[in-house]
């Protein structure tokens, strides 16, 4: 058995292989070869008397492997100074985090590996936004506007220029040094122009590609920014307004977002960027949880990525009209796929560190 490190991943995986990977495990659902299930997370109170522990999990298994990746995060919801909530968390103190997948083998139940989270979520979700706009962008799409600067900015700007002939970027980002930071480097490393813009208007007029990648609660554009022809995707379910998802002419959703599961006083839908979670406390710790709201959300009854490439329904037809990915899913079927990618590409270079298979075992009957 493999414990594969954030760096063995970002030596491994290819933003090309990440998008390719997720595709050939998506086209396997309408058959049964491919299978995942939503996420599902729990909350408990935490220490902190602002915020709420929340574990986290998904899975998934395709071609031979299956997956689950686990979370656990210390949650807050705090107002910024521009009014505007966000969801932060941390594992232990802030700017620690914890996130761990554990793959293993349909075929004898073997465990194959544990890996860091970090590098390939940032990947995989990235690459699902690659996904949407090999399918929806326009065929020309040169030109990206970038909401967010973060870890997830950068490869969802990457994903864009591994699918369409990207040119140019702007990025916004509230806090000037961070967008300033991000263009110098995306620039050097995509060798296009990026950007930095004063506002997230500025990011938003004119591009043909529109991604907003932030932590955001709420929607973080107006709906009377988008232009026809434009390709739009996201991050956190928050990030749109149902106003911006009515203007879009075609709507296509990567995958279920979250299980059918009746909401009772202790399981609850779309607390924050959850979209189901059972919940402990009192009711008065739960006073603490986050509002749901009406804006954004978890994916609306539209198509979704297989009744797309399978005919079903149609993408863009025409250059002038809108469309929307929503970049939500098949989260635990995206671990199985890339984390076997990356698994299967240690083995064969040597990398990662080995851990004896029978620390694992037992020969007690559970």
């Amino acid at each position: 058995m493999l414990f594969i490190h954030n760096d063995v991943v970002a030596k491994l995986l290819s933003m090309g292989e990440c998008i390719d990977a997720q595709e050939r495990a998506f086209r396997q659902i309408p058959s049964g070869g491919a299978i995942h299930r939503p996420r599902i997370d729990m909350y408990v109170p935490c220490e902190r008397e602002d915020g709420y522990y929340r574990w986290g999990t998904m899975e998934g298994a395709s071609d031979g492997i299956f997956a689950i990746r686990m979370k656990s995060d210390i949650m807050t919801w705090p107002i910024g100074k521009d009014g505007f909530g966000r969801e932060n968390k941390y594992c232990v103190r802030p700017g620690t985090f914890f996130g761990l997948i554990l793959l293993l083998s349909t075929r004898n139940g073997e465990p194959l590996a544990f890996l860091n989270d970090g590098v390939l979520q940032h990947m995989r979700v990235g690459g699902g936004a690659g996904i949407g706009a090999h399918h929806l962008a326009r065929q020309d799409a040169s030109t990206v506007g970038i909401l967010g600067s973060g870890g997830m900015a950068r490869t969802y700007l990457e994903a864009f220029c591994t699918v369409r002939p990207i040119k140019r970027a702007k990025v916004f980002s509230p806090t000037p040094a961070n967008r300033k930071a991000f263009a110098e480097e995306m620039s050097a490393k995509l060798d296009i122009h990026v950007e930095p813009v004063p506002s997230a208007r500025d990011a938003v007029r004119g591009v043909d590609i529109l991604a907003t990648c932030t932590d955001s609660m709420v929607p973080t554009f107006e709906a009377d920014w988008l232009e026809p022809g434009m390709h739009i995707t996201m991050l956190g379910p928050r990030e749109l307004s149902r106003a911006a998802i009515e203007r879009c002419d075609i709507k296509i959703r990567q995958g279920t977002g979250g299980a059918e599961i009746a909401e009772t006083d202790r399981i609850k839908a779309e607390i924050g960027h959850s979209p189901i979670a059972y919940v402990a406390g009192t009711r008065e710790e739960m006073q603490r949880l986050p509002e749901k709201t009406m804006e954004g959300g978890f994916g609306g009854d539209y198509p979704d990525y297989c009744d797309l490439i399978t005919g079903k329904v149609q993408g863009r037809t025409r250059d002038d009209q809108v469309t929307f990915y929503h970049n939500m899913g098949n989260q635990g079927l995206q671990f199985s796929a890339v984390g076997g990618l990356v698994y299967n590409k240690a083995k064969a270079a040597g990398l990662g560190r080995e851990i004896p298979t029978e620390w694992l075992l037992q020969d007690i009957r559970d």
